[in-house]
């Protein structure tokens, strides 16, 4: 009998998911950006989910637009934000956070497949009063940081979860009891990412000092960023923009 388990689940693996599926699934692998930071270096892995995100964060990186813009607003156990291109060489205790590429982007709410665990990558945008859109950003960002959730901190967020048609299932629930994050954002921004190693990076920066205005003492630069691999949809993406230009 439990051969003929085996034999009988092998079956129904091949008729749900036929070999060449299987075989592309190995072979799809997600875009990957990598950050060099004054802190350390953060590898971001893009989201084929999101591709008006995926490819505006793509370009920007090839443009140079992140290099030497600092990680503006730090908060602990909460997040760290950047791509503000005003923060380039900013003066000490200059007022940051406005600065944007000249337009937003529609927003490209994911959910539950992309959600605030700690590591995310999630497009800053202005409030709802303002923006009732939730258009993004054009280039400010921000990684999470969060905090690891108790079964009762979850169960106050999820009537606010509620009101913008949000549920949360059992999956994410463990996971932001085991990993940590900030529920309360999802279903109101775009995640687009994650980061897929220097998440230590991120923990320090967001423990550094901040001034009244959260931004760090010691500033936090984004020396250099660069695309290291492009998903096949992100290559098709970008090739399919070009033909329009």
């Amino acid at each position: 009998m439990k051969y003929l388990y085996q034999i009988t689940f092998c079956v129904l693996l091949f008729v749900f998911f036929p070999a060449h599926a299987l075989q592309a699934r190995k072979k799809d692998k997600p875009s990957i950006v990598r950050l060099e930071t004054s802190a350390g270096v953060i590898r971001i892995s893009l989201s084929d989910l999101t591709p008006l995100h995926r490819d505006n964060f793509i370009r920007l990186v090839q443009q140079g637009y992140y290099d030497g813009i600092l990680f503006h607003r730090v908060i602990k156990n909460f997040m760290i934000q950047g791509g503000d291109p005003e923060s380039r060489g900013a003066a000490p205790g200059k007022h940051l956070g406005e600065g944007d590429p000249g337009y937003t982007i529609p927003a490209e709410i994911v959910y539950p497949q992309l959600y605030h665990l700690r590591g995310a990558v999630a497009a800053a945008r202005l409030g709802d009063d303002v923006n009732p859109e939730w258009r993004s950003s054009g280039s400010q960002f921000y990684i999470v940081w969060g905090q690891k959730m108790t079964s009762y901190s979850i169960q106050k967020v999820l009537p606010h979860l509620a009101e913008r048609g949000v549920e949360m299932d059992s999956f994410q629930f463990q996971e932001y009891q085991v990993t940590g994050g900030t529920p309360h954002l999802d279903g109101a921004y775009t995640v687009f990412g994650q980061v897929v190693e220097g998440l230590g990076v991120v923990k320090d920066i967001q423990s550094q000092p901040t001034d009244s205005l959260d931004r760090p003492l010691q500033d936090v630069v984004i020396i250099s960023a660069k695309v290291e691999r492009l998903s096949k949809a992100a290559k098709k993406g970008i090739k399919d923009a070009e033909m329009y230009k």
